[in-house]
């Protein structure tokens, strides 16, 4: 795959911050029409190499997450080129390891974490440290230009 046929890879969590980097990357997609990579990273941290239930649940809540992040983000807009995936593991050693077949990784600056008070996320900081591509870190408050799908009630559950 030559570079120009490389999409452009963004990694959400369902955060708010991971969202506008989304719209960002979205936008900077179309701008270079470069496809568009959307993907979540979930890890089940176990003791022992089985998968119980308790991991099905987390599963499912990142495949919630990564819809959920596409429809407030992009909606129904099919001018984008777009592919999603769900992977298991570290969020950082499978970004990285993505990265291999990417024009460019963005990301949010800070995601789902627990750290407020950082500028920088944990995640973010090794990616932008051995990326395989460039790495575009969009701060929180980013907005761009494009149109914003309402995010899904929570009463309709």
């Amino acid at each position: 795959m030559t570079e120009n046929n490389l999409p452009i890879l963004v990694g959400v969590d369902g955060s708010e911050p991971s969202v506008s980097a989304l719209r960002y990357a979205a936008e900077l997609a179309e701008a270079v029409h470069a496809p568009l990579r959307v993907v979540t990273v979930w890890q089940y941290r176990a003791l022992i190499p089985y998968f119980p239930p308790e991991a099905r649940e987390q599963e499912a809540a990142a495949a919630s997450a990564l819809s959920i992040s596409i429809t407030r983000a992009i909606g129904e807009d099919d001018t984008v080129q777009l592919s999603r995936d769900l992977l298991e593991g570290s969020p950082a050693q499978r970004l990285i390891q993505e990265s291999r077949h990417a024009r460019m990784l963005v990301l949010a600056t800070r995601g789902a974490g627990g750290f407020a008070r950082l500028l920088l996320g944990s995640v973010s900081a090794a990616c932008a440290a051995h990326a395989h591509c460039p790495v575009l870190l969009v701060p929180s408050g980013t907005t761009s230009n494009r149109r914003t799908a309402a995010a899904p009630s929570s009463d309709s559950e």
